[in-house]
């Protein structure tokens, strides 16, 4: 490709919206375009990029027997009120309707969609199982899109669906999509993990996540290097301590902290480490009012909490149900005198001599001990994030804690949509079963942002080989002047064309500096320079993306040396 004869637009500063260092460097390099709020142009430049992801994810898709359908973005409301989603899925969903008043969504996710088509397709046992896959647009209207492409309203995603007879296939076909995610992620030169995670919104039983790792990354993904175990942060278990609890100590009593609420200020005030305090909060499920028992050096962990039956649909109280319920403002609430329902994470039920609210504004109280002071939990429960330095749930060593960035989730659905949808299939003695289903997605356009947060220096992108708009780039340097100049760079961009690799050849009349600049920002992996002085000694300038001095290269040489470098790599 001429540079000439394509689009290049980059820019020197991002604009002032841009946060993340993907959504500024793709704004700079051309790739994509903000149209509005959550919704962006891909260029030509950006479209490559894509494409070279959407190959890579269809390649291995096709490997995998996955066969590849296209479905309406458009879908019927009527589907997503069989399922109960229509109200449930939220404002997330963008509702439409037609010219007679019939409701529609953008479709968001395609799980109803599929489980249609198999339904009035599929009658026995003999046509199970099988795998369809998309690659198509998806829209949700998020309540805050930002991050360029990363939190987009709009944004292309691979979602694929699998059918079965039992859940030992389905389980089988779950391990062949782990697998084949796997080669996509390393196939597309990123740095990932796998983790447990919860399904959320999809539902099911078993799921994972893929993340690419970045320290910019809105997850936190724990992991124990000693054992291979890893889950979202949602998901991971804290591990139950052993210990018993202390002997009480002293005599609870009541201090003075006026102005001091959260813990570290509470441990900072009376000198203590911060793991001796308790922080309660409130929370209100059913109507009805429940106190959560935390370290005051731990979080909670809302999504373990909504696992616990009767507090599947808690929220916090906010302050005026608290001054009403406690008497007190938030920042004092404390489990001593009241009668109301306790929740202690595991952590804490071990506790003795601990500091706690008083439930009075100004105080908090010292030395409080279960079953002297306060009664024992109710419910003790896992509900906290785990830390850095937790044993491992699987006991192969201490946890540590990176961020991540998920381009990818598989489930197991089990038979959530089929029984709301009596999608059913005749087994060998004649009789209707459910069918099994699990689906599996891929965020193909937050990929590409995903890949430049893990890889970008000073310069600009730095993309894998498998993902780069370009694998070249030929950078000539007098090419308008010299008429030898405009002869080699054309010899060399033809043996590289014919050679089958991706080459961009930058023949604008533009000063060498903005051709170097713009080679980085774009992020092409290979650079070849060629002017007079390497002419006369016979050599042409050769740079790696990330090599820190260019080399010469003998002209004779440089076809087979670009070969070799991207063919071994």
């Amino acid at each position: 490709m001429r540079a000439s004869s394509f689009f290049i637009s980059t820019l020197k500063e991002a604009p002032a919206e841009a946060e993340l260092v993907s959504h500024k460097l793709m704004l700079r390099a051309g790739l994509i375009k903000r149209l509005g709020s959550g919704l962006y142009t891909w260029m030509p430049l950006g479209l490559r990029v894509l494409h070279k992801v959407e190959n890579v994810v269809r390649q291995e898709m096709d490997k995998s027997g996955a066969m590849e359908l296209l479905m309406p973005a458009v879908q019927p409301a009527e589907l997503w009120q069989e399922t109960g989603r229509w109200d449930v899925f939220g404002p997330q969903m963008l509702k439409i309707k037609d010219r007679h008043q019939r409701d529609f969504c953008f479709g968001p996710t395609h799980e109803e969609v599929i489980t249609d088509i198999v339904r009035r397709e599929i009658k026995s046992y003999r046509q199970l199982p099988f795998i369809f896959y998309q690659v198509q647009t998806k829209f949700r209207d998020e309540i805050r899109p930002r991050f360029g492409v990363m939190r987009a309203r709009e944004f292309i995603m691979k979602d694929a669906y699998s059918f079965h007879a039992d859940l030992p296939s389905l389980e089988e076909t779950y391990r062949l999509m782990h697998e084949t995610y796997s080669r996509i992620f390393s196939h597309l030169g990123l740095r990932f993990r796998a983790v447990a995670a919860d399904p959320g919104a999809i539902g099911g039983s078993g799921s994972h996540e893929f993340h690419v790792l970045a320290d910019s990354g809105e997850d936190a993904i724990v992991f124990c290097p000693d054992s291979g175990y890893a889950a979202n942060i949602e998901m991971a278990e804290s591990l139950r301590s052993m210990q018993s609890r202390g002997a009480a100590d002293g005599v609870m009593l009541k201090v003075e902290t006026a102005g001091v609420k959260t813990c570290k200020e509470v441990a900072i005030f009376l000198n203590l480490p911060i793991h001796q305090t308790v922080k309660t909060l409130a929370v209100v499920a059913d109507g009805k009012m429940h106190l959560l028992l935390l370290r005051g050096d731990h979080h909670l962990n809302e999504t373990k909490a909504r696992k616990i039956s009767f507090l599947s649909d808690f929220r916090l109280a906010n302050e005026a149900e608290i001054l009403a319920e406690l008497h007190c403002p938030p920042g004092y609430i404390g489990p001593v005198g009241l009668e109301l329902p306790l929740i202690a994470d595991s952590a804490v039920a071990v506790m003795s001599n601990f500091v706690c609210g008083a439930n009075e504004e100004g105080y908090h109280l010292t030395s409080v001990n279960f079953g002297r002071d306060v009664k024992e939990p109710d419910h003790i429960f896992d509900i906290r994030n785990v830390v850095t330095g937790d044993l491992s749930p699987d006991g192969g060593g201490k946890l540590e804690i990176c961020r991540g960035i998920e381009v990818g989730h598989i489930f197991q659905l089990r038979t959530k949509y089929s029984e709301a949808m009596k999608a059913s299939y005749l087994d060998e003695s004649g009789q209707a079963r459910l069918l099994e289903m699990g689906c599996y997605g891929i965020g193909v356009s937050r990929i590409v942002a995903a890949a430049i947060e893990q890889s970008h220096d000073a310069s600009g992108i730095i993309f894998p080989a498998a993902m780069a708009p370009f694998q070249v780039a030929i950078v000539p340097i007098g090419l308008m002047k010299n008429h030898e100049v405009r002869a080699l760079v054309e010899k060399v961009y033809a043996g590289i064309v014919n050679a089958g690799i991706d080459v961009l050849m930058d023949d604008r009349d533009e000063r060498p500096g903005v051709m170097f600049s713009d080679v980085d920002l774009i992020g092409i992996p290979h650079r070849i320079v060629i002017g007079e002085r390497g002419l006369k000694e016979r050599n042409v300038e050769y740079k790696g993306r990330q090599d820190e001095k260019p080399r010469s290269v003998p002209l004779q040489d440089i076809i087979d040396f670009i070969k070799m470098k991207i063919y071994k790599a």
